[in-house]
């Protein structure tokens, strides 16, 4: 089988004037947990004004976007950099919400509360009362690892709680540091025999939802319904993540480096192996057909 390489361009002004909207990913590509990267937004906010084309953040953060805007605004990304913004807590809210008056065991930090403000379900911090699991990530990021969680995990795998996992990363990068995210211990749990719920990025949900959301701001209908069309471009920090279902959903392959991620465009890091070894098979249930990454 023969591979192409990637066709490598200057930056994002070069690829504009062929795209009525932009899906431009948030950690990595904006700003590194710390601080913005300037000339990133700057450049989404040159693209808008130069072409009239829209911008929407698409992030899995598992909060939902209004949080997500502000916690921006502090890392200094202005508004004007963008029209929407679209989180895997969003399309995640919906599954919570049809988990009605559940008691879900909450497993993540408390600045994730957001999440779940105005929902039915009750949610709680004991293990032995969870009906269901809503996973936003570890406790304590700064120092925990997912094997911190195996013994935990494994007691809530053998009673067969289905987990709702709000973030499906594995890892981020928080200024020079890499840390754990949500994604870590959905996987952990599915390697123990526990069932994920998961809708954010690669996955169809978020996907859907940000085009729809972009249909809403320029009025226009993707006759696609619902595929990326090869008139929008997805920017994605994280090259390593989803890749071939990014080819099954976007046309056109290239990676604009010098604008986003100048230091990364030529490295692919792989995930870490999970802790034991070999992964069995997976029981995951999410619409996984539609990716769209850079």
């Amino acid at each position: 089988m023969t591979i192409s390489a990637p066709l490598l361009v200057e930056g994002l002004r070069s690829l504009a004037p062929s795209y009525k909207g932009i899906l431009c990913d948030v950690w990595g590509v904006l700003h590194n947990g710390v601080a913005a990267f300037d000339h990133a937004h700057k450049a989404l906010r040159t693209y808008g004004e130069e072409t009239g084309g829209k911008v929407i953040l698409i992030t899995n953060a598992p909060r939902p976007a209004k949080q997500v805007g502000e916690m921006l605004a502090e890392l200094g990304v202005p508004e004007t950099a963008y029209d929407a913004i679209v989180t895997s807590g969003d399309v995640t809210r919906d599954v919570l919400k049809a988990q009605g008056s559940k008691t879900m065991l909450h497993l993540g930090p408390n600045r994730d509360q957001p999440l779940y403000w105005d929902l039915e379900a009750r949610f709680t911090s004991r293990d032995e009362e969870a009906e269901a699991i809503s996973c936003t990530g570890l406790e304590d990021d700064e120092n925990e690892t997912p094997d911190d969680y195996r013994d935990r995990l494994q007691k809530l795998a053998e009673r067969k709680l289905p987990m709702i996992c709000a973030n499906p990363d594995i890892l981020v990068e928080r200024g020079e540091r890499l840390i754990w995210c949500a994604g870590a211990l959905a996987r952990l749990y599915e390697d123990l025999g526990g069932e994920v719920i998961i809708l954010g990025k690669p996955h169809a949900p978020i996907y859907q939802a940000a085009l729809q959301e972009m249909e809403r701001l320029s009025g226009e209908k993707d006759r696609q319904e619902g595929r990326a069309c090869d008139r929008r471009r997805s920017a994605d920090g994280y090259p390593r993540r989803g890749l071939p279902g990014y080819r099954r959903a976007v046309h056109h392959g290239r990676h604009p480096c010098r604008g986003f991620r100048p230091e990364r465009c030529a490295r692919r890091t792989p995930d870490p192996p999970p802790p034991g070894g070999r992964r069995p098979a997976r029981k995951r249930r999410a619409a996984a057909a539609m990716v769209v990454k850079l």
